[in-house]
């Protein structure tokens, strides 16, 4: 639009020079970039109108926010995701839309407090049943309940997490056990707080001393 408007005042000038010009050569000039002109004009592109979701969700104004925490659990049928909003319950209830798919699943809540929130949880770890799932509204939280295909157990949400456990595992599950543990000590030590490095390293420095002391004869 803005591009547009500068040529509309281009062309709104050449043809006020136009009014004015007498020579021959200036006036052909002229016409050549009005028709120039008028002819770029033309074949700008119309602005593209707003579909009705994005309207809406831009009337209603404030700014989203990502959601992170939840907590699940799940039932033969259902896998239940549970996510915190204060007074959620006093929203319009088709201001909390839920979107299923069979391997996924996005929350919108519309202007709760000012803000609009939204989860996605894309690659579930299995597939769920579109028409089976939905979502409730209770006190202070949003319940969705993911309608499992299958009656099995899931390990966990997303095949993102699964992929990530296995890589966890694989580096623990190493021929030798005491290379294991190294390598969970190492995650603790890395992950941990000062009082949890200290600890490492007071049993480390320990553990160092005892085998030092083994390993000197007893007839010294």
């Amino acid at each position: 639009p803005l591009f547009l408007n500068q040529l509309q005042k281009d062309l709104e000038e050449v043809k006020e020079l136009l009014t004015k010009a007498t020579r021959k050569r200036v006036r052909d000039v002229l016409v050549a970039e009005k028709h120039k002109l008028e002819l770029e004009i033309k074949n700008q592109p119309l602005p593209k109108p707003k579909d009705a979701a994005e309207e809406e969700k831009s009337s209603l104004g404030g700014y989203t926010v990502k959601i992170n925490n939840y907590g699940w659990d799940q039932s033969d049928k259902f896998v239940k995701i549970y996510i915190s909003l204060n007074g959620v319950q006093k929203l319009p209830a088709e201001n909390v839309q839920v979107n299923f798919t069979e391997r996924s699943f996005d929350l919108l809540v519309r202007n709760l407090n000012g803000k609009n929130y939204t989860m996605t949880f894309n690659n579930l770890l299995k597939p769920i049943s579109v028409e089976g799932s939905s979502r409730k509204i209770k006190t202070d939280m949003v319940l969705v309940m993911c309608k499992k295909k299958r009656e099995e157990k899931w390990d966990c949400l997303t095949q993102v997490e699964k992929e990530s456990k296995e890589k966890e595992k694989a580096a623990y599950d190493t021929a030798d056990p005491s290379e294991g543990l190294m390598n969970i000590l190492k995650k603790m030590y890395a992950e941990g707080d000062d009082e949890m490095k200290r600890t490492i390293n007071k049993a480390w420095v320990e553990s160092r001393e005892k085998q030092y002391k083994g390993d000197i004869p007893m007839d010294i």
